[in-house]
């Protein structure tokens, strides 16, 4: 069991399951990038294992339709190739074609819908999806069972007993399971540091509904896209107050019409308007539902709470609803987008003010109680930072699990299982790979780190133009400079960088240096060991020899 990613970390959740040379990829998640990854557009799972491995892979399960499960998938296809089959629950195979339609990957990519409790073998594996709940509809956990015995992979879940859709996880199936034998249980770990029980997703409804009727201007909601129980409920709401409701963000859109024709949503003829069309009514009389409740850079309400949405112009007397909390990591963005709107002069409800948010992962006792359903001999946390990791192997000592089958792993880590025994096998060290655009790279690509060094400290540009036949200069050089923070004496120091720019090339002239590349690898550590004297800095330098 070998996970690329979601281990020390919430999100890009990826793991290899192998057995007898043959492997099940469950999940194909990715991240987004922080502040500090400038001009990277996604993060994902360094899943360089796989590569040259194409004919091993046996099939590629998705558990559900979030992001962090199925977005990597068209860089993973891209790369490695298509598998023979694609198993995935309704709705998420509906995402996931879209997903892979943008691409244009999807007409080789073998999507197929497997119902939960119908088994299916490929290779060595059987495979079984579980159904489970989750904040969106088709959550699966997978169970895949081999000669040396069966792996649960939960995926995200909790034990919902009133979910929106009337259809809690199918617990019977899990006890069942226990019953027959479970060899090792891979368990969300999201919650593992909330006790008690998460509330039921159908409690968000009324909660909604009673905090939209004392909104007297507009109502937007911020949730995620693919959070299709809580879009229905937010119109439930607009409906009952007689609003309409405009869906804005391309990926909200894009949703809500792939589970309205699944039969999975639905809103009343008419209820719809444009975005372009907000302006036409009277703001008591609509609500807005958005993306952006992470604080996303391109976001449509992080683009409305700067002035920027095409459509949209927040004012005084909107309410805007955070119907989301933060993912770890994600906090500074989300803070930075509510304190945003406040300037704006608009009223912010988050989860802390009201119960407008009910989690989609189990808290502590929900944990607890798919340990002691499924009885596993072995226990892995997976999807969570070390802490939650670590909480949850707890968790997992505490129902009588023995501390010796318990491994709290990392990415790149596998864990050697069979009928004898279990232990970490040796560290593979899987990292991440970053998208740029359309391009796949990793953390040490030099772009990445000259937008890092140039972010830091700006740039120098020196142009030098010297003679081909005796290397004098024949000109002046050229200094420019980008970038560098409080630099009130601009003019001194472009002078005395020319200075020492023609001083160094007169030196390289009467030593009979010809070689452009030498000269300037000179002027490189001239110039930079000479600015970060003035100026404690290490602006990236970028010198430029001209012959003529």
């Amino acid at each position: 069991m070998l996970p690329l990613g979601g281990l020390g970390e919430i999100g890009k959740n990826m793991t290899v399951i192998e057995f007898d040379g043959r492997i099940i990829i469950v999940d194909t998640g990715l991240m987004f990038p922080t502040a500090e990854m400038h001009g990277i557009d996604l993060v994902l799972p360094d899943f360089s294992y796989l590569r040259g491995r194409a004919d091993d892979i046996e099939a590629i399960v998705l558990t559900h339709g979030h992001e962090d499960h199925v977005g990597a998938l068209p860089y993973v296809l891209r790369e490695i190739g298509p598998p023979p089959v694609i198993y995935g629950g309704l709705l998420t195979i509906g995402m996931v074609r879209s997903k892979l339609d943008e691409h244009k990957l999807a007409d080789s990519a073998p999507l197929e819908e497997l119902p939960p409790g119908q088994k299916v073998q490929r290779g060595p594996f059987e495979i079984e999806l579980v159904h489970l709940a989750h904040s969106i509809p088709d959550m699966r956990g997978v169970l895949l069972k081999t000669e040396a015995g069966s792996v649960l992979m939960t995926g995200d879940y909790k034990f919902d007993q009133t979910p929106v859709d009337g259809r809690p996880a199918d617990v019977s199936r899990l006890a069942e399971i226990g019953k027959e034998g479970l060899l090792l249980l891979c368990g969300d770990s999201t919650n593992a540091d909330r006790p008690g029980v998460a509330p039921s997703e159908s409690s968000v409804g009324p909660a909604l509904l009673q905090a939209f009727a004392q909104c007297e201007g507009r109502i937007i909601v911020t949730s995620f896209a693919s959070n299709i129980h809580r879009v229905q409920q937010v119109i439930d709401a607009a409906v009952a107050l007689d609003r309409k409701v405009a869906l804005v963000g391309r990926s909200m859109r894009k949703n809500f019409n792939i589970a309205s024709n699944l039969g999975m949503a639905n809103a009343p003829q008419g209820l719809f308007i444009q975005p372009r069309e907000i302006e036409n009514f009277p703001d008591d009389k609509v609500v807005v539902i958005s993306t952006g409740s992470q604080g996303e850079p391109l976001s449509a309400l992080r683009r409305m709470a700067n002035n920027d949405h095409r459509d949209v112009q927040l004012h005084s007397g909107d309410t805007v609803v955070f119907s989301a909390t933060p993912v770890p990591g994600n906090e500074r963005a989300v803070n930075e987008t509510i304190d945003r709107i406040y300037e704006i002069g608009a009223t912010v409800i988050t989860a802390k003010d009201a119960p407008i948010h009910a989690s989609g992962h189990g808290w502590q006792e929900e944990l607890k109680l798919m340990i002691n359903l499924t009885k596993p001999r072995y226990v892995m946390p997976v999807h969570g930072d070390f802490k939650r990791l670590r909480l949850h192997a707890e968790l997992a000592a505490a129902v009588g699990i023995e501390q010796a089958n318990i491994f709290q792993g990392r990415n790149g880590l596998p864990l050697e299982v069979n009928g004898e025994g279990a232990g970490f096998g040796e560290d593979i060290h899987a990292g991440v790979m970053y998208v740029d655009g359309v391009n796949i790279g990793d953390p040490d690509d030099a772009a990445l780190r000259d937008r890092r060094d140039i972010s830091a400290d700006g740039i120098f540009i020196v142009v030098a133009t010297i003679s081909s036949d005796d290397g004098t200069v024949v000109a002046d050089p050229e200094v420019i400079f980008r970038g560098v923070a409080f630099l009130e004496e601009a003019n001194d120091l472009v002078e005395d960088v020319s200075d020492l720019v023609e001083d160094s090339l007169e030196e390289a002239a009467k030593a009979g240096n010809r070689e452009v590349d030498l000269i300037q690898e000179d002027l490189h550590d001239a110039i930079g060991k000479f600015v970060f004297q003035r100026l404690r800095r290490k602006p990236m330098i970028l010198p430029v020899v001209v012959e003529i």
